[in-house]
């Protein structure tokens, strides 16, 4: 869930939920009475890579996340930062997380991901190098692209596509339903 926000960044009053015809409609918006502030709430945009390891037959890179209960593997995400391109926010990223070169790029797609108010652009990345996880990160798996099982959310997705585009019919495992 994403943060709420409950009083204005700006001059720490109360924000309230107040309606207004924008271009796309009738939306509501947290807004500040006192300086008139706005909280948009516009989705992040998130950076995720399936990393193909180009010096270990193509095996894929998959990770867990030190702060994940459980045992769940996943690309490697990352949020851009200001003054990056999409490709340099994802080379910055596999390298601080898994110490790997970028060395090639391509798009997959745009997904969205909506329970954490998130887009994510995920890459095909060719990647090289010694492995080394940063503390962000518990554990690898590699996997042979034909033996990756994808999550049906989020990332699981744009796995799904590059799988595909490979010749693979992806395998979604069970995932837990939320109540």
């Amino acid at each position: 869930m994403a943060y709420q926000y409950r009083f204005c960044p700006n001059c720490a009053e109360p924000l309230a939920p107040v309606e207004s015809l924008e271009d796309g409609g009738l939306k509501t918006r947290l807004r500040c009475g006192a300086c008139q502030w706005t909280h948009w709430n516009n989705p992040t945009p998130v950076l995720a890579a399936v990393i193909e390891c180009g010096d270990r037959d193509g095996q894929l890179l998959l990770a867990r996340n030190a702060a994940w209960p459980g045992r769940a593997f996943g690309l490697i995400t990352g949020f851009m930062e200001a003054g990056e391109t999409p490709e340099e926010g994802l080379a910055r990223e596999v390298a601080e997380e898994t110490s790997l070169e970028a060395v090639a790029t391509k798009l997959i797609g745009v997904y969205d991901f909506q329970r954490m108010n998130q887009v994510i652009i995920a890459y095909h990345v060719l990647a090289r190098g010694e492995i080394r996880l940063s503390p962000e990160l518990a554990e690898y798996k590699l996997y042979a692209p034909a033996d990756v099982k994808c999550w049906p959310a989020g990332t699981g997705y744009a796995l799904a596509d590059w799988l595909r585009s490979r010749g693979h019919e992806p395998q979604f495992m069970e995932w837990p339903r939320r109540s």
